[in-house]
């Protein structure tokens, strides 16, 4: 008989997959009634709400670590402000399955930043391979089209580009000043997406923020489905699966979420996504898989 306790990680594993690729669709909901600022606003908000009570409850928070808050302030810009950004403006602009499908290249452009940037990372032949296959698909996705549904390709592909060479960078910075500091990785989300609450409370605009109010599936994908899980339980389940599966095996969560994108957005919304889509999402997930290969 299979111990439950096993199962568990592995259940949390396949459900940060879900929670993240079906983050895209909310975004685009949001999209049609406020601008992606105020996504980033709200999802930072509801998201840091059950990650601070987390912390707190866990007893990991620490006035001494804010002596450290130079780095948090600028993981709050690379892997949440920046980030979230460009990812809500590229949703709006794009199929909300095509764009889940780009999210799978953050790891190609990490790598790229490692290799410049931490002298121990190193670029093999195969994953060099793996960067280029990734980067095609990649360009496939932001290919010239006179459908006016996707007349708006680069632009939105470029957004993604721009959140994920973020979030990629935060990953740099991260391994070469947070991880020094040996500040649990709770605290650390908590201080995280506080200073880029603040930062975001002061540049957001306002104005029209309550028209997504107004529709109920918009207003519950925001709240719950890009805060509360998106963002704040998504955090928590991240860092159970580190601490059962390892760190490596964690990362492998960023197959899933393309696929399940793009599966909702196609299948469940009825999005117009080519055969060349579906394509360029394979190479994309090639590129991946040939860069995680030692």
């Amino acid at each position: 008989m299979v111990d439950r306790s096993s199962r568990l990680p592995v259940a949390a594993f396949a459900l940060l997959g879900i929670i993240w690729g079906s983050n895209f669709i909310y975004m685009k909901l949001a999209a049609e009634l406020i601008t992606p600022m105020q996504i980033v606003f709200f999802r930072v908000l509801f998201g840091f709400l059950p990650v601070c009570l987390y912390a707190k409850l866990s007893g990991v928070l620490r006035l001494e670590h804010l002596r450290h808050s130079l780095h948090f302030v600028v993981m709050s810009l690379l892997a949440t402000s920046v980030y979230y950004y460009g990812f809500a403006k590229g949703t709006s602009l794009l199929l909300s399955g095509v764009a889940g499908a780009l999210s799978g290249a953050i790891p190609l452009f990490a790598f790229v930043l490692a290799i410049s940037f931490i002298a121990e990372e190193k670029a093999s032949l195969m994953k060099i391979v793996g960067v280029a296959v990734g980067f095609v698909g990649v360009a496939l996705v932001a290919r010239p089209s006179g459908d006016s549904l996707v007349s708006s390709n680069l632009t939105g592909v470029l957004y993604m580009v721009g959140g994920s060479l973020s979030v990629g960078a935060s990953f740099v910075y991260a391994r070469k000043f947070i991880s020094p500091l040996r500040i649990p990785a709770a605290a650390l989300t908590t201080y995280q997406l506080g200073y880029a609450m603040v930062m975001l409370s002061l540049f957001t605009d306002y104005d029209g923020m309550a028209n997504v109010w107004t529709d109920m599936h918009a207003s519950l994908g925001l709240v719950i489905g890009l805060g509360l899980l998106g963002t704040g339980l998504a955090y928590i389940i991240y860092y159970y699966i580190v601490e059962k599966m390892g760190a490596v095996t964690a990362a492998s969560v960023t197959y899933i979420p393309p696929v399940v994108a793009l599966f909702v957005g196609s299948v469940l919304v009825g999005e117009p996504i080519g055969l060349l889509d579906y394509f360029a999402a394979a190479l994309i997930f090639v590129g991946v898989y040939l860069l995680r290969r030692r």
